[in-house]
């Protein structure tokens, strides 16, 4: 069977007295969590009159109804429609006109915000709140059988963040899923039966797709609301054999949080992604957890599984090889193709800058609705990723930013990272991002927006001495913006977008 749901369905009739998942006070086994989920799937055929293929948007908070909710649509044959909790009323109602959802499950918390993202036509979807009487009636019915689909068929819409113009739905198949889930085990680790998968970021996105494996191999999910670092932590002194995704953010607040270095607990794995992950934080981070990190690449589409940065990879002596590794994102996940090229797809000689492609069964299928988007990315069977990088002879790939970012000032290519990876090295910096003013004679000049730590300060002269010692001066910052906070979405990723755009203003007032 090609059903994704099959591989949870295998688990359960051999562990269904084990625990599955975890919220709050709650725990569900491997046989209650199969039993509510085929009973829901069954109330999304029969109830809701839903047709195989048809589009389940499921936009929650995290809880433990969340995984029922997406293998209940997998067992039917449907197609789930994961979405951020922290959206806007109107990114949502995008989503769910795009994806056509002829079902809506969601949640007390956020139903009454829904109102007006609601059609009011025959076109609305069916709406049920997890936890109400409702949703329990639903949870008591009927059972379905798990229902045969073919392996191209589509099992996530993944909606992109939408930091530039409106989120597009990547179509993931349920081969697509079991390519990724198949990788994490061929590298990243082994999942035992009643080993722990500690879900503190969003299940709309990372964690949740990184669920997949955990479920297949038996092990148990314990889901948190929200990220708290002391819960975390928590967590981590509580269980055994813990992994955890986390953004890069996400593991600085834990770095910031923890107790003794080397303090872990039953961590195991953490696992982090979504974003730039910068040295002096990454070394921060060893000291405080040891070689318990693996650093993915991947995207929406190629999800979690493009490369990968070992936990070996991650020991080394602190010299000039070992930092260059640690600044890299590794290599080609197994079964995964990587290449950089120039804009028309022939190879670069190691240490080049060029676009990243890939190639691999976790490729999407294209972008829902969205022939022109889907012929912009998938190219002769390649992804186009957008990110700019290199490789070196090993095969090693370093990005250095989205296409988007990169600076062009009078004429030659500026990449942020690079400069906002030596500013990062002052100890009064917190946080930095760089981004390209608009200037009459340049093109654009280098600005960096800086957070500065508790207590202390830098002055621009001082920033300005670090840039000159480090990086060529053509890179250097011309102007310094020392801001409180810098803008980021809901997975905490930084908005350059927003940053450019207050600069763009900024010009055409002055």
């Amino acid at each position: 069977m090609s059903n994704i749901a099959s591989s949870l369905f295998n688990r359960i009739r051999s562990q269904p007295l084990a625990p599955a998942l975890t919220f709050g006070p709650r725990t569900l086994s491997y046989g209650e969590l199969g039993e509510r989920s085929r009973r829901l799937g069954h109330a999304l055929r029969s109830t809701a009159g839903l047709a195989i293929g048809d589009r389940v948007a499921i936009l929650m908070e995290n809880r433990g109804e969340f995984l029922e909710v997406l293998f209940a649509c997998w067992a039917a044959g449907l197609c789930a429609v994961p979405v951020n909790a922290k959206l806007h009323p109107k990114e949502v109602a995008h989503i769910l006109s795009d994806s056509g959802a002829r079902a809506l499950f969601t949640t007390d918390s956020l139903i009454e915000g829904l109102a007006d993202a609601l059609p009011r036509d025959a076109s609305a979807p069916f709406v049920c709140v997890a936890g109400s009487a409702a949703y329990e009636a639903l949870a008591a019915g009927p059972m379905i059988d798990c229902v045969d689909v073919a392996p191209t068929d589509i099992a996530w819409l993944f909606y992109t963040s939408g930091t530039t113009g409106r989120p597009k739905g990547a179509m993931l198949s349920h081969r697509n899923l079991l390519f990724m889930s198949m990788a994490y085990f061929a590298d990243i680790e082994r999942v035992d039966p009643g080993d722990v998968k500690l879900h503190a970021a969003p299940l709309s996105h990372g964690s949740g797709l990184y669920g997949l494996p955990h479920l297949f191999a038996g092990g148990h999910q314990v889901i948190l609301p929200g990220f708290e670092p002391a819960d975390v932590l928590q967590a981590f002194a509580r269980y055994r054999n813990v992994t955890m995704f986390a953004a890069p953010t996400m593991i600085t607040r834990l770095v910031q949080t923890a107790g003794s270095p080397g303090e872990a607990g039953g961590l195991r794995t953490l696992y982090y992604g979504g974003g730039p992950m910068y040295v002096s934080d990454l070394v921060k981070a060893l000291d405080r957890f040891g070689p318990r990190l693996y650093q993915l690449f991947g995207q929406g589409e190629s999800p979690m599984t493009i490369t990968g940065l070992s936990h070996r990879d991650h020991v080394g002596d602190r010299g000039p090889a070992h930092l260059a590794r640690l600044g890299s994102c590794g290599t080609a996940r197994t079964g995964v193709e990587v290449r950089v090229v120039d804009e028309a797809g022939r190879d670069l000689p190691p240490g080049e800058l060029g676009e990243v492609i890939t190639r691999s069964d976790c490729v999407m299928a294209g972008y829902w609705n969205n022939p022109a988007a889907s012929a912009s990315a998938l190219r002769e069977g390649w992804l186009w990723t957008g990110d700019v990088g290199s490789m070196d002879d090993s095969g090693c790939l370093t990005l250095r930013d989205r296409s988007k970012d990169m600076i062009i000032s009078g004429g030659s290519n500026i990449y942020p990272r690079e400069i906002e990876e030596v500013l990062l090295r002052h100890p009064a910096v917190l946080e930095c991002s760089v981004v390209g003013r608009p200037h009459p004679d340049w093109g654009e000049e280098v600005l960096a927006f800086v957070v500065t730590r508790p207590g202390t300060a830098v002055s621009g002269h001082d920033l300005d001495e670090l840039c000159l010692n480090n990086i060529a001066r053509f890179k250097r910052p011309k102007g310094y913006r020392f801001v409180d906070a810098l803008p980021k979405n809901n997975y905490g990723k930084v908005l350059k977008t927003s940053l450019r755009q207050t600069l763009q203003q900024e010009s055409d007032h002055a």
